[in-house]
């Protein structure tokens, strides 16, 4: 059978044995916003949990930051940014007044073309977009520490704002359950400081902290707490579908919004098989968040709740940027035992930056076996990603049959991180 898959810019075209696939899982089909503007502009006017318009808010303020994804998340800013800006206008303030500020957490900056990529030509030229920089301390205010003990660090050109807003989109996460909301303060716009808590070993050590899980889940918890302290006044988040086109729009109060579209986006993409199976096919769920292996070590961990123990993941990510940043890199290069990686973050020995995606990918590596098909990676970095590779997906289902015998069972991801993959 023919199954594309997410991959790049193109996608990847596969053809696997029938008799083997337990399931293609894919989201529901769902309807789209037939006009994104006029249903956009209608949420800002009757917010969720929020009884004043935007409008109405943005009357009194004289300033207003807000925040949006970097150029890894596929949110459609070039939609939600127009009437969101319309809006503001209006209210008196001008674009000398509005900041967009990138919520790059600790990921690098987007600079030049990427910012028209990111925004549109037109609002890169004609606001100020800027991003975020974690390891900056003196760019950033403390609010003190939260009920955790966290210190609490936020970007200075956000807290000095009069208006608070992000942006967003709603898809699961492979810490804090499901993104959007909180997220884009934390870890958005926190300093260093802040997210050697946030992304702390022992906290993401917890078994709550993973895809689809939102009570109960310290990280989300946490970062709530912290997005309270911060401040924000009000929300525009979406959910999209496979295609990426807008199924939901849910703006107004940081919880109360960011709870119904979790709640719509769990019906839209939780999908499920029968029982745990020897193989699954997963993805780094196409451009852009495939540039980077660090990436796309999401649709490894979106895959665990269906792999047996002992099974295998295969994940074709297409990695045209390599590894991911220079700390990632690093820490790939400098251990080469997992376990003693592991010992050494958890007794608090070494703190890296980017050392919390490789104790992600830690936990696939305990229970399955990692496979990766990827044409930008070189050969040196896939023998020291403690994983083993195949040119292709064909060829690496030839050795699964070795492995399992002809009758073994597999799930396939098409869309990795974006399915919320379960047992029935």
């Amino acid at each position: 059978m023919k199954i594309q898959l997410a991959y790049g810019k193109k996608g990847l075209l596969v053809q696997l044995p029938k008799t083997n696939v337990v399931k293609v899982m894919a989201m529901k089909e769902t309807s789209i916003e037939p006009d994104p503007y006029i249903a956009l502009t209608k949420t800002l006017l009757q917010p969720v949990g929020i009884e004043r318009t935007l409008f109405d808010m943005a009357k009194e303020k004289k300033s207003a930051c807000i925040l949006m994804c970097d150029i890894t998340r596929p949110v459609p800013n070039k939609i939600i940014l127009p009437p969101i800006l319309k809006t503001l206008h209006a209210a008196g303030l001008d674009h000398d007044h509005i900041l967009l500020l990138i919520a790059t957490g600790m990921h690098r900056p987007n600079l030049d073309e990427e910012l028209v990529e990111l925004v549109g030509k037109d609002i890169a030229r004609n606001y100020r977009v800027e991003n975020h920089y974690s390891r900056d301390q003196v760019s950033h205010g403390h609010l003190g520490k939260t009920s955790r003990g966290t210190d609490v660090w936020i970007d200075q050109r956000y807290l000095d704002a009069d208006l608070k807003m992000a942006t967003g989109f709603i898809e699961p996460h492979l810490m804090a359950g499901f993104s959007g909301g909180r997220k884009l303060i934390v870890p958005g716009i926190a300093g260093m400081e802040t997210m050697k808590s946030m992304h702390g070993p022992h906290l993401l050590a917890h078994p709550n902290a993973r895809e689809g899980v939102i009570f109960g889940n310290p990280f989300h918890e946490e970062a709530l707490e912290i997005a309270k302290m911060a401040g924000v006044d009000f929300i525009v988040n979406v959910s999209l579908d496979e295609k990426r086109n807008i199924t939901g729009i849910f703006s107004g109060d940081l919880e109360k919004a960011h709870e119904q579209g979790v709640s719509f986006v769990r019906d839209c993409v939780r999908d499920t098989v029968p029982e745990p199976v020897d193989v699954v096919l997963t993805t780094g769920g196409g451009y852009p968040l495939d540039t980077t292996w660090y990436q796309a070590i999401k649709g490894l961990t979106a895959a665990m709740p269906v792999v047996k123990e002992g099974g295998t993941i295969i994940i074709a990510s297409e990695c045209s940027r390599g590894l991911g940043s220079e700390d990632f890199q690093k820490l790939v290069h400098e251990y080469g035992d997992l376990e003693l990686f592991m010992t050494r973050i958890m007794s608090g020995e070494v703190f890296v930056p980017d050392q919390w995606q490789l104790q992600e990918y830690v936990k696939v590596a305990r229970k399955a076996k990692v496979f990766v098909v990827s044409d930008g990676m070189t050969k040196l970095q896939k023998e020291r990603a403690f994983l083993d590779w195949a040119p292709s997906v064909e060829e690496a289902f030839q050795s699964m049959e070795k492995k399992y015998g002809p009758e073994f069972t597999t799930a396939v991801i098409p869309k990795g991180p974006y399915i919320l993959a379960d047992i029935e």
